[in-house]
């Protein structure tokens, strides 16, 4: 007994020493990191998380390289292929395109609602596809764009774990990968969709780091209102922006995605300290009901919580989602 106290007050006194000589900001950061990983352990499911402080550069990872299920996230790849056509000249805002019932699937949104045929804007279904994760907008959108043209740019962007699959409610068009059944429309990771995030909220549309042109600018301002406006607020915002953000505009950009045992949370949030990337994804979940206290939901909110508080002390701000000026 009297040597297990000794080795305890060791262990204490090592871990005091340690804690004493590492910068404030070494161990905030660590302390940061142990306070996400016991929420995500506490969780009836899986968690993967991909933090990105851009101002500074400090990230957080919890299985951020682990494929899966995107649930409606990979919209966000549909949409960054939208405004990579809309860029090239290939695409224009009010394209019109075809609401046909051939399209129409249930699930989230209300185009699944309406008589068709019906002539909307490529800009309609986009805005649908995000702010309120519209199925039937997504399929009406892929006809649009393409299935392929959207995997095209995913992998020449680099980001080689995410896929969309098909559409909607619909049969694969053809031969699947293996493991298409496994991830259903589509598959990803937490560091693949902050990537793409940050891409779209920095309006980092070209292949170097130079500043956005005044065309660039201007795709991204739209798409940019659409991510603002998210319906869906279960997750991150929760405890963040307890505000009616409706009229004045969120400082929290999002895309959502959910299945009965999944729930996924990506998002940028505009600070005082700066624009932050959060990139949640929890599967496996015990907790399969569709209500605003989910436990995915709270435990995505925790995650959120904790790292804006200790990266972003002075709150939420949404100047920060000003873009550089154009070159």
């Amino acid at each position: 007994m009297p040597h297990m106290r000794k080795a305890t007050l060791l262990s204490f006194v090592v871990t005091l020493f340690v804690a004493l000589h590492l910068p404030a900001q070494t161990a905030a950061q660590a302390s940061l990191e142990q306070q996400v990983d016991q929420i995500a352990a506490q969780h009836h499911g899986q968690v993967s998380v991909f933090a990105k402080d851009l101002k500074t550069g400090q990230t957080i990872a919890v299985k951020a390289d682990e494929p899966v299920q995107t649930a409606s996230v990979i919209k966000l790849a549909i949409l960054y292929e939208g405004m990579e056509q809309i860029r090239a000249g290939k695409a224009h805002w009010n394209d019109p395109v075809t609401l046909t019932k051939e399209n129409q699937t249930s699930g989230s949104g209300v185009l699944g609602f309406f008589d068709t045929p019906a002539t909307l804007t490529l800009k309609d279904v986009l805005s649908m596809m995000v702010m309120v994760s519209d199925n039937t907008a997504t399929n009406v959108a892929i006809d649009k764009i393409g299935l392929d043209a959207v995997n095209a740019e995913m992998g020449r962007l680099g980001l080689k774990n995410t896929w969309l699959y098909k559409k909607i409610g619909k049969p694969p068009p053809g031969p699947m990968p293996a493991d298409q059944k496994k991830f259903g429309l589509g598959k990803t990771t937490a560091r693949d969709m902050a990537t793409l995030i940050e891409r779209i909220v920095t309006c980092h549309l070209n292949d170097d780091n130079a500043p956005p042109t005044e065309a660039d600018r201007a795709i991204c301002g739209v798409t940019l209102h659409m991510l603002r406006s998210q319906f869906y607020r279960d997750g991150v915002p929760r405890y963040l922006e307890p505000v009616d953000s409706s009229e004045e505009g969120s400082a929290i950009a999002s895309k959502t995605g959910a299945l009965d045992a999944v729930r996924n949370d990506v998002d940028a949030i505009a600070t005082k300290n700066g624009l932050l990337i959060l990139s949640i994804f929890t599967w496996d979940n015990k907790d399969q009901s569709w209500t605003d206290d989910n436990e995915a939901y709270l435990t995505t909110a925790k995650i959120a919580k904790v790292i804006v508080n200790t990266w972003a002390p002075d709150g939420l701000d949404v100047k920060a989602f000003e873009l550089p000026p154009a070159k």
